[in-house]
This record gives structure tokens, C-alpha cells and sequence, in this order.
């Protein structure tokens, strides 16, 4: 039985919009192996200068990623769409194990095979650092992203 992940390819305003919402909310869960399976198992990656590829490997990624990176909360917002790709903006806050806390912003470019699952993924990310007092996520980390909290245009992002 082959693995899929819906939407599929060519995508709708919609279902990119899907996509994308779906894409924050695995994130959002911190859980590398769960995160994992909606890329495709030779999927490629640039992650600033990191260059990941397979599944293993992105596994081994996101683990260290959310051991360094406290407290993540990530809003994705749909840039642009057309076939199989789709352009996503993103921000995310979070802090180290010294209580310093970040706001990064980054752009990603995504390619997904016709079984939805992503094969490819480009991502530009920049670090603000940040006070406390100025971040802008506060609901649980216990769920997603409440469908009632701003998306990043609706807070300045």
C-alpha cells in the first residue's frame, strides 16, 4: 500500500490553503517522526545552509531542531500556488535553554509529488531576537494554532 497525504496536486486556492494549514499544524506538534511522514521518503531539503535529504535525516533534523528551540510556535501563511508547488511565509517564536527568545521569519518553496507527499523543500530563514514581552503566540502547546488566533497578516507579519 503506497503512502498519501491529501490534497493532492494540482492544487486550488483551497487545497493549497489546506496544505499549508495542515503543514502548521504538524510542525506545531514538534513530533519529528509524526512531521516526517507527510514527506516523501527521498524527499530533499535546504534548510538555510543545512542540506537534509530522506526521511531519516529529516527525523535527525527536527529532532535537534526542537531540542534547541523552546516553546516553537509556528503560523505559516499561504504566498503563492500553481500546479504542484506552493510558496509559503512563515514566522515562528521561540527560545534556548538561557530563556533568550526569537522571532524567525522565513520563506519556503515546497514541491510535492502527485501522492501529496512533499519532495521538496527550500527554506530561507532569518532570527530576530526578541523580548518576552514582544511575542505575539500565546495559545497552548498542548493543540494547534486555535482557528480564531491571527494569522501573521492579521498581526503585522
Amino acid at each position: 500500500m503506497s503512502e498519501s497525504r491529501p490534497p493532492f496536486p494540482p492544487f486550488t486556492h483551497e487545497t493549497a490553503v489546506q496544505k499549508v494549514r495542515g503543514a502548521e499544524n504538524g510542525w506545531n506538534t514538534c513530533n519529528p517522526e509524526g512531521v516526517a511522514l507527510a514527506y516523501s521518503v527521498d524527499s530533499y531539503w535546504r534548510n538555510r545552509a543545512e542540506f537534509v535529504q530522506g526521511r531519516p535525516a529529516i527525523i535527525q533534523f527536527l529532532s535537534r531542531k526542537w531540542i534547541r528551540e523552546l516553546d516553537y510556535r509556528l503560523i505559516k501563511e499561504l504566498w503563492a500556488f500553481t500546479g504542484n508547488r506552493i510558496a509559503v511565509r512563515f514566522a515562528y517564536e521561540c527560545h534556548d535553554d538561557s530563556g533568550n527568545w526569537f522571532r524567525s521569519y522565513g520563506n519556503e518553496n515546497w514541491e510535492f509529488g502527485e501522492d501529496g507527499l512533499m519532495r521538496r523543500r527550500f527554506a530561507c530563514i532569518n532570527d530576530l531576537p526578541i523580548k518576552e514581552s514582544e511575542r505575539k503566540y500565546h495559545w497552548d502547546r498542548s493543540g494547534p494554532r486555535p482557528m480564531d488566533h491571527p494569522g501573521l497578516s492579521d498581526l503585522g507579519l
